[in-house]
């Protein structure tokens, strides 16, 4: 059975299977999922959501830049890669230490202004998956195995989609069961612990990135 995605079609139990392992590779925990439960803890489920659609776009445009063959190109310039590498870290250690120093419980920082908050989650979610250059290293391993020599534009543009797609996916559900009133007023009442905390595991994670 064939699914058009592509000229030719590509094989539907090969779509499958990409996508089943991308699945794999959104829901294993890192420097992504605490940002996004991070902001969706402090700014409410619009923030979350946002959170996951940015990273799952920034994810695309990875995806898109592998399957075109300028993942390769990245990985093979150690000075790039490094660079790009120590960049994520920065930002996570950024990230960490802005939750460290938050005098206020998060949700009180990030609801004075919506517009600035949902700009700053957009931000946040982008920048995490696009200075992660370890990302080209997932899709290299991937798409090796997916990629057909016969793939078109068109075909290796949807296999992109489909990651972003799922990433995204699976970071709103993350957002949506994270903001359901119940839990996120619980959490809310530790607001000023979980800042700390958060920031611990940000500033832990910028080490364990730049090593």
């Amino acid at each position: 059975m064939l699914v058009i995605v592509g000229d030719p079609a590509m094989p539907l139990s090969l779509w499958l299977s990409m996508s089943l392992i991308c699945i794999f590779g959104a829901m294993s925990p890192g420097p992504s999922l605490a940002v996004v439960v991070q902001n969706t803890l402090s700014g409410g489920r619009l923030q979350g959501v946002i959170t996951g659609i940015s990273h799952g776009f920034g994810i695309m445009i990875w995806a898109g830049l592998t399957a075109g063959g300028i993942g390769l190109l990245i990985t093979q310039q150690p000075a790039l890669f490094n660079g790009m590498r120590y960049a994520g870290a920065a930002l996570l250690v950024y990230l960490g230490v802005r939750s460290l120093r938050s005098t206020a419980g998060a949700a009180e920082v990030l609801q004075v202004s919506s517009r600035a908050a949902s700009a700053s989650a957009a931000r946040d979610g982008f920048l995490i998956a696009i200075m992660n250059p370890k990302i080209a290293l997932f899709f290299l391993a991937l798409f090796s195995q997916f990629v057909r020599p016969e793939a078109g534009m068109t075909e290796k543009a949807i296999m992109a989609a489909t990651a972003g797609v799922i990433d995204a996916l699976w970071y709103i559900i993350v957002a949506m069961v994270l903001s359901h009133s119940i839990i996120l007023e619980r959490l809310r009442a530790r607001a000023r612990l979980l800042d700390r905390l958060f920031g611990i595991i940000l500033i832990a994670l910028a080490i364990r990135v730049a090593l």
